[in-house]
């Protein structure tokens, strides 16, 4: 059945004037429309389907195409990367890192929420949105990300904010096009996931931690095998052998609720190779630390956080929150110990998301420090017709966690010095 349904939806996307139509066709028009050129194709090439199967695939087309309401041009633009309702007069996107107002409304409020289902419905997701539960998180099919808040909690009335799937990135050297790093961090990254170093990523939302995570996490061996983390699925790795997991909200009962921390501990029994957490936000940074002082190296993590300080003791103060009896220093110490890098971007003013800096993580035992040491910053020097000018400086200082490249047999990008300094 699915070889069908590509052959069906290639057929659409080839053979017909479908994407030109669709929008002047009233939901009953094109499914009528659909229907018939379905039966065409069947008829031409000898496809056995069955009328239940020919039903499903006609409501699978037509709820693609009518289940966005307004909001299916600026989904279809690949020039906004985000969309954001403020119930249903007024509708801002982002473009090129700036957010304007659309001319673009729903007729009341209505008609928005009748859109918020008939996404919600066919995302596919089971998860449900109401004035009972006002608010949730889910994945549009195409890997956007969206979320809805309703009243009585939203006194502006239904928002909804899409966070579009890029499709533009698929590799290191579109982040290098786009001006996110460049070669020299790219393969000091590059060497860093080979090597199975404990990663971090931090930044506001929006400044591309998810992209980069997904791009790097290309050059995991695919005979690892990989466990990811969510609340809402976002990672979108190439590998053959991965084990999504993503967190439960509550029933109407307010029962059943399963946590990013629930998930975590039981994929230590998963036999992981690597463990890939969406975003750390509360008790899972003592369990991710643990987990990799006990052996499970390789760990890469997301942390909202506004600077690689910020981040740092953001993770001592979600550890303190488990209610450890240590002390704050000795959970510096085992943070350090247990991360290697820092990875901080950023949103700058012209648009354009870059890694603002690299940071080494490292515990001086003889001082009893902790120590947080850029290998990569970037300083802006101007701004130029419109583009902020600046560069990436490096510091040719051996990082702290040379063993572990040379463990895995990993060669060090060789424009670091020798020894430490």
């Amino acid at each position: 059945m699915d070889d069908i349904k590509k052959k069906i939806h290639q057929y659409f996307i080839d053979k017909t004037d479908l994407l030109a139509v669709k929008d002047r066709l009233t939901e009953e028009q094109l499914r009528k429309y659909v229907t018939e050129k379905i039966d065409e194709l069947c008829e031409e090439h000898n496809i056995p389907l069955q009328e239940m199967e020919r039903a499903a695939v006609v409501r699978e087309i037509v709820g693609a195409m009518v289940s966005y309401g307004p909001l299916r041009p600026l989904l279809e633009d690949k020039s906004v990367t985000e969309i954001m309702v403020n119930g249903p007069q007024r509708i801002y996107v982002q473009r090129h890192g700036k957010i304007e107002l659309t001319n673009i409304q729903f007729t009341d409020h209505h008609h928005l929420m009748h859109t918020i289902q008939k996404i919600l419905a066919a995302s596919g997701s089971s998860r449900r949105v109401d004035e009972s539960s006002p608010y949730v998180d889910f994945s549009l099919r195409d890997g956007s990300r969206a979320n809805v808040i309703l009243p009585p909690v939203s006194l502006t009335g239904p928002c909804i904010t899409i966070r579009k799937f890029s499709t533009d990135i698929e590799n290191v050297d579109d982040l290098i096009n786009k001006g996110m790093l460049d070669e020299k961090m790219a393969a000091l990254l590059i060497g860093g996931i080979k090597a199975k170093l404990n990663m971090v990523f931090c930044g506001a939302t929006g400044t591309g931690k998810t992209t980069l995570l997904n791009v790097l996490s290309r050059h995991i061996p695919a005979v690892e095998r990989v466990v990811t983390i969510e609340d809402t699925a976002e990672l979108r790795l190439m590998q053959d052998h991965v084990v999504s997991l993503q967190t439960k909200s509550a029933n109407i009962e307010g029962k059943g609720v399963i946590a990013i921390r629930d998930l975590f501990l039981n994929s230590l029994r998963m036999r992981p190779d690597r463990i890939i957490i969406g975003e750390i936000r509360s008790e899972e940074a003592l369990d991710l630390i643990q987990s990799i002082a006990s052996g499970h190296s390789g760990s890469l993590a997301i942390v909202h956080a506004d600077s690689p300080e910020d981040c740092f003791n953001r993770m001592v103060t979600m550890t303190l929150m488990t209610g450890i009896r240590l002390a704050s220093e000795e959970i510096k110490k085992q943070i350090a110990n247990a991360i290697d890098l820092i990875i901080y971007t950023e949103l700058y003013m012209d648009g354009i998301r870059r890694i603002t800096t690299i940071t080494d993580v490292e515990y001086e035992p003889e001082e009893e420090q902790t120590y947080l040491r850029d290998i990569f910053h970037f300083e802006q020097e101007k701004l130029k017709d419109g583009r902020i000018q600046g560069k990436w400086h490096f510091n040719p200082r051996r990082p702290t966690f040379m063993k572990k490249f040379a463990k895995r047999n990993v060669e060090l990008p060789g424009f670091f010095e020798d020894k430490k300094s």
